[in-house]
């Protein structure tokens, strides 16, 4: 299991990527399945962990992204003889070294950014299996092995009956994130707002952000993870996640519906494909109607809003889904 090294895995705050890998990876340990995790050195897993990159880059910045990226690469396909599989969770430059080895290599696409990096994906797919995370952050131009949805450990996410009446934002500060329009919909409902995250747009956080933040109506927290997350977002009366691109797939949202709390989202991306109208939350098409479905998020039942974690999200779905492809692949 080749992890990215922008963070530890498993994270310790922020680090999307490096969490599913872990719990995946946690996962097929769990099903007996003998993985080697290849990540930075500080990571941790039940399973065996192999690598040379010192620290995160995110974290130590004598760390050199590109150098320590090719060189965790390199360690990785050096021995890749001794593996019946490798699972890539760390983006295209795996790519490159895919065609001098002969083991079957599985990709996890974590969102297709851009027609851009195509060049790094199209090439190769009669040699490395694509798997997506959602159906809509499928790129026409690619063969793909199989659409996955992310699982998260509901022992991670205990339900929260009671919820609050203040409304939560969970994640990167970014204008794609639609962190303005949360505070928007926040203000104009007369609800506190809870924001966490980390800064990814300087520039827009001291813009868009910060001259809202009071400490009473809108409360600024900065990144949490692990227990205090679960608690932020179980604590809410719902959370605003009213973005403006395709998100490939939200963590945060089936994290908050894991606790309990419903989720108000725009239409875009895996949204639908996540939220099931008036049962775990609404799909929002503008302010106005994010507005209206704060109204309405109170009658849902946050039991309800719970099982749809517990049928559809389970990080034990999850890792049976990817043992079938590695066996399909495999031919066991």
């Amino acid at each position: 299991m080749i992890a990215p090294i922008a963070w530890r895995t498993p994270p310790r705050h922020y680090g999307p990527w490096e969490l599913v890998t872990s719990l995946l990876t946690e996962a097929l340990v769990d099903l007996g399945v003998d993985v080697t995790l290849f990540a930075t050195l500080d990571s941790e897993t039940a399973g065996r962990l192999d690598g040379v990159v010192p620290a995160p880059y995110e974290e130590d910045p004598s760390v050199d992204a590109k150098v320590w990226e090719y060189r965790h690469l390199a360690h990785v396909f050096a021995q890749a003889d001794r593996f019946d599989l490798i699972h890539n969770q760390a983006d295209f430059p795996a790519h490159a070294f895919a065609p001098i080895v002969t083991t079957p290599m599985v990709t996890t696409i974590h969102g297709f950014s851009s027609d851009r990096i195509l060049p790094m994906y199209a090439p190769y797919q009669d040699r490395v299996h694509y798997v997506a995370i959602s159906d809509a952050d499928r790129h026409p131009g690619l063969r793909y092995a199989a659409t996955i949805h992310h699982g998260l450990r509901l022992a991670d996410f205990p339900f929260n009956p009671v919820g609050s009446e203040d409304l939560v934002y969970f994640g990167r500060v970014h204008p794609d994130k639609g962190a303005h329009h949360a505070i928007a919909v926040a203000r104009e409902a007369g609800r506190r707002l809870h924001m966490y995250g980390v800064v990814q747009d300087q520039g827009y956080h001291a813009r868009e952000v910060l001259p809202y933040v009071d400490g009473e109506r809108v409360v600024w927290h900065g990144p949490v993870g692990g227990a205090q997350r679960a608690e932020a977002l179980g604590r809410a009366y719902a959370l605003l996640h009213l973005i403006d691109f395709a998100e490939p797939f939200g963590l945060s949202v089936i994290e908050a519906m894991a606790c309990g709390t419903p989720v108000i989202a725009s239409p875009l991306g895996s949204m639908p494909e996540l939220i099931e109208e008036g049962v775990n939350g609404f799909l929002a098409t503008d302010r106005q109607a994010a507005g209206e479905a704060v109204d309405r998020a109170g009658s849902l039942s946050r039991s309800a809003v719970r099982v749809t974690v517990e049928t559809r999200f389970t990080v034990e779905r999850m890792a049976r889904e990817y043992l079938a492809l590695y066996r399909r692949i495999l031919g066991a």
